[in-house]
């Protein structure tokens, strides 16, 4: 990143989510992003991290007023109450509470958590603070993303998917350059899904690098509260497919409503396969295509009939939408994103080694910093290949037979030469 002729370049010490070191002249720093916050507005290309001209880019796309300060109105009382019921993330609203709350208040900062969709679910914190942030619109019921308000921690976490530290002049609209934000999306565990986004405002003097590591700490937590929630779901399913499977004479499972398995009998163990859906048969790696039946909490899913042939996994990426072909007594074909084509075709060359959520980053991003983008992804296309893909590394599960892409495919599907990943060790 090269300073723009005439304009001081700002202090950027490496571009990860921090937006300030301990040792940041915070004055000097906030001087030199605001005149380069004025050299982007007048067409320029002034030296910030990344991940800010990314949104900046966005946000002019989007036609967002760097001075305006009139949003929607935010939603009715009504409606903020029943998005907040609605919401998965209430159900770790006290761990949130515990770990940010008090804190938010001593360090003169406010907590606030939204929807996916960017739509305010909760704030609470310092008084001072809260009103500060009631002249800004930023309260329950408002649109926070970028198209909305421009450039902010919780807007830009939505659209990077990732952790995102913003401070003064790096927000877009000059309203918020009084501000700091820090803001970490969180997601269901279960299905890699992003739930929204938790994130610590304040005045911008109080920025602090340490705080990117708090809001992460805390967004872990809470992720490992949901879990707990799902293990204990899953032991109560788990005391009904004992005696439903006893009954059976043949290979059968009892799964969730997202797949993931809470007793088996007939085949090897496994934790996950496809999302089942009443009336549609799913194919389940070692039974073939199984028809789900509804039981309390769950499904339960047996063969439509015995099917001893091989499974092979391939690419179709001739056909429009291009995906996954898993052939065994039947042929199944899965539409798939270009993201999730990119990732399956790295496993599918990585070979029974795998790949760690590290390595994947390194072939899709060039750096490791997005694990938690990887990991979403790949819960997401292990729900819809189910049992075919193993973690821990992850791979192609054994016994799936596969047709490996050739380079240039996967040079191909990510616009790029492949960056060559290391196995799991």
């Amino acid at each position: 990143m090269l300073p723009v002729t005439g304009v001081a370049e700002v202090h950027v010490v490496d571009d990860g989510v921090c937006a300030v070191t301990r040792s940041t002249d915070l004055r000097r720093h906030a001087r030199l992003l605001h005149e380069a916050h004025d050299a982007r507005l007048s067409g320029s290309r002034p030296g910030v991290r990344r991940v800010v001209a990314r949104s900046w880019d966005r946000v002019l796309s989007y036609g967002v007023a760097p001075d305006g300060r009139t949003l929607d109105d935010p939603a009715a009382p009504d409606v903020v109450e029943r998005r907040r019921a609605e919401s998965p993330i209430s159900a770790v609203l006290p761990e949130l509470r515990a770990s940010l709350t008090a804190v938010a208040e001593d360090a003169e900062h406010i907590m606030v958590i939204t929807a996916a969709d960017g739509f305010v679910l909760w704030r609470e914190g310092a008084a001072r603070v809260n009103r500060l942030a009631d002249g800004l619109g930023f309260s329950p019921g408002a649109d926070w993303t970028e198209a909305s308000v421009g450039t902010n921690a919780i807007g830009t976490a939505l659209a990077e998917h990732a952790s995102v530290q913003l401070f003064s002049a790096e927000h877009f609209v000059r309203a918020q350059h009084p501000w700091t934000c820090t803001a970490s999306p969180i997601h269901d565990p279960r299905t890699g899904e992003m739930l929204g986004v938790v994130d610590l405002s304040g005045p911008a003097p109080t920025v602090h690098p340490t705080t990117v590591a708090l809001v992460h700490t805390a967004v872990r937590l809470a992720e490992s509260g949901l879990w707990s929630r799902h293990e204990a779901r899953l032991d109560g399913l788990r005391s009904v497919a004992a005696p439903l499977l006893a009954r059976e004479s043949g290979p059968a499972l009892v799964v969730d409503e997202h797949g993931w398995v809470a007793g088996a009998t007939g085949l090897a163990p496994r934790d996950r396969v496809g999302t089942p859906r009443a009336g549609e048969a799913l194919f389940v790696h070692g039974l073939g295509a199984c028809l789900p039946d509804r039981v309390p909490g769950g499904w339960l899913m047996r063969p439509v009939a015995a099917d001893a042939t091989a499974t092979r996994l391939r690419l179709d990426l001739d056909t429009d939408p291009a995906g996954a072909v898993v052939e065994g007594r039947e042929q199944w074909r899965h539409a798939l994103s270009r993201r999730h084509l990119q990732i399956l075709a790295l496993l599918m060359g990585a070979g029974p080694a795998g790949l760690d959520a590290a390595a994947i980053s390194r072939a899709l991003y060039d750096d490791a910093d997005h694990l938690v983008t990887v990991r979403a992804e790949l819960s997401r296309l292990r729900r819809v290949l189910g049992g075919l893909i193993a973690a821990r590394p992850y791979r192609i599960a054994p016994g799936v037979e596969v047709d490996v892409p050739a380079p240039a495919v996967v040079a191909g599907l990510l616009g790029r030469p492949a960056t060559p990943v290391q196995p799991w060790p």
